[in-house]
């Protein structure tokens, strides 16, 4: 570093000439300045990046599942808040088809993992395991999990002409008809399809199933009394419950739902039964741990924000923001679940 010395006016030494006094002067405050812009440009730089992730350029959140539904607007609800925390541009796509597992691929196989391509897969992930007897991919080895963002408890509804109006009246009912009641699936494979077949499997009981392509034709026979019972998401049943046109038989919580007073858990009459939908988010594989973090920190602290909260449980949904260890260990035993339902229902996809 040069050393700058202060030239003495002493008379018994001449001073400069005023013109290389002036060059001297000009030197310092151009090596002054530069000293400080070699300070400060690189702490300006850490504070714009700080807390980035892929270098600051975009990120994908890929959602295998249609637009509008819940999904789609939590995924669309976390981009958002986790764009602000991170200051980079967060977006959603939607990728629908094949139960997620067109997303999902997309995903497990993106490159380099570094954070710029994630997914918002739904409790589908790790029933496919089973349902699936081939996929492109690991549904555990091939991603990394980041954070469990919510779960949305079901609802066991019925058509208010139904004898039973809660669940042991409803188990008793079909222990005495076997095969007289009917299930309405929306969708074969879904959360909801293999809640009714987990009840049928710890109950001992034969409901039949009723397939119908989509949750809206199921729901509108339920309805109109052409089929009995249905287990459906909040979203969907909370108006027709309080005009009157559904009856809730149980919740598939572990708690009782504000929404629904009055029913209470499924799990209360038969031990163990707990079936809530649940929505999470993964990067692939490989993905770097300070990554992994600094996604997971964003994201649980935009679930934190009162405003979201408010947002996601009037739509019955539960925020949580569940740790990257803790969330890993929940979709191994998530797969082990619902691995023994599958089988038992007989279903499988090619």
């Amino acid at each position: 570093m040069p050393v700058f010395r202060l030239v003495s006016s002493s008379p018994t030494r001449q001073s400069p000439p005023v013109r290389a006094r002036r060059t001297a002067l000009r030197r310092v405050s151009g090596l002054a300045a530069m000293a400080a812009c070699g300070l400060i440009l690189p702490l300006a730089a850490a504070a714009q990046g700080q807390g980035q992730v892929a270098g600051g350029k975009p990120i994908r959140i890929l959602v295998g599942a249609p637009a509008g539904g819940t999904t789609d607007t939590l995924a669309r609800t976390i981009a958002q808040e986790m764009s602000q925390l991170l200051e980079q541009s967060v977006v959603v796509e939607n990728r629908p088809g094949a139960g997620g597992n067109i997303a999902a691929e997309l995903v497990a196989k993106s490159a380099p993992p570094d954070g710029s391509t994630l997914l918002m897969s739904f409790t589908s992930h790790t029933i496919n395991a089973t349902l699936y007897k081939k996929l492109p991919f690991d549904p555990v080895q091939d991603f990394t999990p980041v954070t469990l963002v919510a779960t949305v408890p079901s609802v066991l509804v019925a058509t208010p002409k139904l004898p039973a109006s809660n669940v042991p009246e409803l188990i008793r009912l079909a222990r005495a008809e076997p095969g007289k009641l009917n299930f309405a699936i929306g969708s074969v494979g879904s959360s909801l399809h293999m809640a009714g077949d987990m009840f049928k499997m710890m109950t001992g009981t034969y409901i039949v199933n009723i397939p119908y392509k989509g949750t809206a034709p199921a729901l509108t026979d339920v309805l109109a009394g052409q089929c009995d019972l249905m287990f459906a998401s909040t979203i969907n049943v909370l108006p027709h419950v309080r005009a009157g046109k559904l009856k809730v038989l149980g919740v598939t919580s572990p708690a009782p739902m504000p929404q629904f007073p009055g029913a209470a858990p499924i799990g209360a009459t038969v031990k163990g039964f707990e079936s809530s939908a649940w929505f999470g988010l993964f990067g692939p594989a490989g993905m770097p741990a300070e990554v992994t973090q600094a996604l997971y920190q964003a994201a649980r602290k935009g679930l934190e924000s009162p405003a979201v909260r408010k947002r996601l449980e009037n739509d019955g949904a539960q925020p949580v923001g569940m740790a990257p260890e803790a969330f890993a260990a929940f979709v191994k035993q998530d797969v082990k679940r619902w691995a023994s339902v599958v089988r038992y229902s007989g279903a499988s996809t090619e």
